[in-house]
């Protein structure tokens, strides 16, 4: 879209999930008491003149991942410029990406800024003070900005073209997926120092949190996912997928990894053996280019790219009980309680 656009105030003071559409350009806002979409924001971005109340401007080009603050009120997007639905095996030279900073019960945006370069995700440090993102290219690095002033505060080197950055859960540990080294860096958040460089599969996308003290990397082109164990800082064992995974989520409660398989419209779930090997479990169907996964409690909320829906499944029954219509492309997700 070319023409100017404006994000009207908005009051979301429900339980919610967010859900960035990539193609076009919105942030779809699910109420989830009803589980039905109650807002569509328009993502611009940030220029024009500010009204009261709206930021107006062009849209946002194809945002992306989605996270929320440590106080949940702020949302930050990262913006590459272009279409990752189809996988990250892509020519990233010469692109700049944005971040978007916007407000999350009234859904307008505090701030838009150029990123170095094209970036994958923008998220929180765990104590809130700065804002993570990825400089996509061979000279890859992890852009840290003031979470108040946006500037940039530090530029730490890393391996080639870093996609997806992600914190430990316990906040101790920065993880930043190199794809074209098939490598993770792990880096002290507070000192920023690389503590180490960790060998993985083919084409890693993103270390993705597990409440069990592990990070689980989608390696894109290895078809594989890679179990890193947060105190050693290796991987502890490779779990061989025989698809494309585009996302991977561990659920605490059932004990369950979870790892979307875009191409088939799939969610597949693997459990822990007795010696806690995983071990496939099953596989339920969502739609077309299933993606990214948020758990709120004993629901799961899923993505599906092609299909411009959001998948609403029971985690227990590894069930689809409602599909959701979003925007195109819809992507990344996070949920606010």
């Amino acid at each position: 879209m070319n023409m100017n656009t404006v994000q009207p105030e908005l009051n979301i003071n429900y339980p919610a999930a967010y859900v960035v559409n990539g193609e076009s350009s919105t942030l779809s806002v699910i109420n989830l008491n009803t589980n039905e979409v109650t807002s569509t924001i328009q993502l611009t971005d940030g220029t024009g003149t500010p009204m009261a109340g709206m930021n107006m401007g062009k849209s946002l080009a194809y945002p992306h991942h989605i996270y929320l603050n440590p106080s949940k009120t702020e949302l930050s997007i990262a913006a590459p410029g272009m279409d990752l639905s189809a996988g990250h095996s892509i020519n990233t030279m010469g692109m700049v990406g944005k971040v978007a900073v916007l407000n999350a019960t009234k859904g307008v945006n505090i701030k838009v800024f150029d990123s170095i370069g094209m970036n994958h995700n923008a998220i929180y440090s765990p104590d809130g003070k700065e804002i993570w993102t990825s400089q996509m290219d061979v000279n890859g690095k992890v852009l840290v900005y003031d979470a108040n002033s946006y500037a940039l505060k530090n530029t730490i080197s890393v391996g080639k073209e870093p996609a997806e950055i992600t914190f430990s859960m316990d906040g101790t540990v920065a993880f930043v997926a190199n794809g074209e080294d098939n490598t993770v860096s792990a880096i002290n958040p507070t000192s920023k120092a690389i503590l180490a460089t960790i060998p993985v599969g083919k084409n890693p996308v993103g270390a993705w949190v597990g409440a069990d003290g592990r990070m689980y990397v989608d390696n894109e082109d290895g078809q594989t996912v890679s179990i890193i164990d947060v105190k050693t800082l290796k991987v502890v064992e490779t779990v061989v997928l025989g698809f494309m995974p585009g996302f991977v989520a561990y659920n605490a409660d059932m004990k369950e990894m979870w790892v979307t398989d875009p191409n088939a419209g799939k969610v597949h779930w693997w459990t822990k053996d007795v010696s806690g090997k995983m071990v496939h479990s099953g596989a339920f169907s969502t739609a077309a280019g299933t993606h990214a996964i948020a758990f709120k409690e004993m629901s799961a909320y899923i993505t599906n790219q092609e299909a411009a829906s959001v998948s609403v499944v029971d985690v227990m029954q590894h069930k689809v009980v409602k599909n959701i219509s979003v925007g195109k492309k819809p992507n990344g997700i996070v949920i606010k309680l």
